[in-house]
């Protein structure tokens, strides 16, 4: 899984867009949903599509957002997509029509595939389930998940019932996430001296080892953090951004990791947040916004106040 390699080849952004996924053109939004019909009725299942969901019969509803941006981000363009909707619908269809996981696997097996997963707060139903996980930071979540061969399956606060306490729960699945071994390691050098390490995974909780950074930063690097902590983005699920603050360097590598933080949001699949944030101490403050069709820093007096005794440090 690369950072940086050429995109497929798409309809010009000057031709018609469609009205619920911009990034694909008016044709592409319907070859897509006319894919995902033949995908369901070839596992036997009649639905109807709409913009952003289609439905069957029985009135459950199944959302194409992350398909979509799958779909549109392969860089093997629409001649994948057909292959890419059958799996996912496949996947789909076994897990909500087969066994329930929490209804066959024994409490060691929950225990053993069970994670926390970092989410955006918009992603989750408006009803009370999941407010019970952490925010780790303005519009985020982090709510515990089964990693299954299939699927991920986020858990409600019903479903935590009968498995035990949640802060115990917890504490099982943060060990879990620490043993996750790292696929995939990068370092991001920009002509003005700045640099940012990105981890990047298959795994659905790349970016939610951003809980145990000071872990992390320590095991890829071979040094911990500061007092001072890092900045972090986690755009998607498959990515996770930090720069170890230490220097007046920091200047340049907030600005660049603003600019791939939102650039990475964008169209992703399980896209999380645009913003990068001030770590320190698992603490997570926000320092980069969207401001319109582009993005600004903003930082609090007391961030502004660390790059001004760094900046006197480096002179």
């Amino acid at each position: 899984m690369g950072l940086f390699r050429r995109g497929p080849k798409r309809d010009s952004r000057e031709v018609a867009r469609d009205g619920e996924f911009s990034f694909f053109s008016a044709r592409e939004g319907g070859v897509f949903r006319s894919q995902v019909r033949q995908a369901f009725a070839e596992q036997g299942l009649e639905v109807t599509a709409y913009a952003g969901v289609v439905t069957d019969s029985a009135g459950r509803q199944f959302g194409l957002g992350n398909l979509a941006a799958v779909c549109h981000r392969d860089r093997r363009g629409e001649r994948s997509w057909p292959v890419l909707i059958r799996d996912h619908v496949g996947k789909v269809l076994r897990t909500m029509d087969g066994p329930q996981p929490l209804e066959i696997l024994t409490e060691d097996e929950i225990r053993a595939c069970l994670y926390p997963r970092v989410v955006a707060q918009e992603t989750l139903p408006a009803s009370d389930s999941f407010r019970y996980g952490r925010e780790p930071a303005p519009g985020l979540r982090e709510v515990l998940a089964l990693d299954l061969p299939e699927a991920v399956q986020m858990l409600s606060a019903d479903s935590l019932t009968d498995l035990g306490d949640v802060a115990e729960l917890r504490i099982r699945a943060m060990n879990n996430l620490r043993a996750l071994p790292v696929e995939g390691h990068e370092t991001v050098r920009r002509g003005d001296g700045s640099a940012f390490e990105v981890l990047l995974g298959d795994s659905f909780f790349t970016a939610s080892r951003v809980l145990v950074l000071d872990e992390l930063v320590r095991r890829l690097m071979g040094t911990g953090l500061t007092p001072d902590g890092a900045l972090v983005a986690l755009p998607f699920r498959h990515q996770l951004a930090f720069h170890r603050i230490h220097d007046a360097q920091v200047i340049p590598a907030l600005q660049a990791m603003a600019q791939f933080a939102a650039a990475g949001h964008e169209e992703a699949a399980g896209a999380i947040s645009p913003r990068v944030f001030w770590w320190r101490g698992g603490v997570m403050t926000p320092l980069s916004e969207r401001d319109g069709d582009g993005l600004r820093v903003v930082v609090d007096g007391e961030f502004q106040r660390l790059l001004e005794r760094l900046v006197q440090d480096d002179k």
